[in-house]
């Protein structure tokens, strides 16, 4: 019984891990879409947001819809025999502490990240050193907020499956 228990398990973190690739995928791409759009409008900040932080903040929240609806469907399909709106809730606050944790932590590391990115591209690359270190910085905050979102949501959102 253990054994099955730990393969349904298996599996499900396979799917959950899936589905967080293509909120990855989300992410990363409405992000250097809204920065590319941002750097061509010359738009350097939004409300109180330097506009890169507030793309990061969008394409996260775009993520967080895009990896709801695939848990909720597919990773754990057994959930939507419970209330849309409690799920909706509970997954879209682990994904705001999420992001509580993700700002700063990306504000904080970007310039550094960037820096080092400079110092160590010696030739011309397809991608400008802010740019890369910008999705570099981004790739790691995403690694640290995925392991809160799926521990958290595996205990509380998906508690009852």
């Amino acid at each position: 019984m253990v054994s099955l228990i730990n393969q349904k398990e298996k599996k499900r973190f396979i799917k959950f891990a899936l589905v967080g690739v293509s909120g990855t995928i989300v992410d990363f791409g409405v992000f250097n879409i809204l920065t590319i759009f941002f750097n061509h409008m010359g738009i350097n900040k939004i409300f109180i947001f330097e506009a890169v932080i507030f793309a990061s903040i969008l394409s996260f929240i775009i993520a967080v819809f895009n990896n709801y609806y695939w848990n909720r469907n597919w990773t754990y399909p057994e959930s939507k025999q419970f209330s849309h709106t409690d799920q909706l809730i509970k997954f879209g606050t682990v994904s705001l502490v999420g992001l509580l944790i993700r700002t700063p932590l990306f504000a904080w590391i970007r310039e550094p990240v960037i820096d080092i990115v400079s110092a160590s591209l010696t030739y011309n690359f397809f991608m400008s050193p802010e740019v890369l270190g910008q999705n570099i910085a981004l790739g790691l905050v995403i690694v640290i907020v995925l392991f809160w979102n799926y521990f958290i949501n595996r205990i509380w959102t998906y508690r009852k499956i």
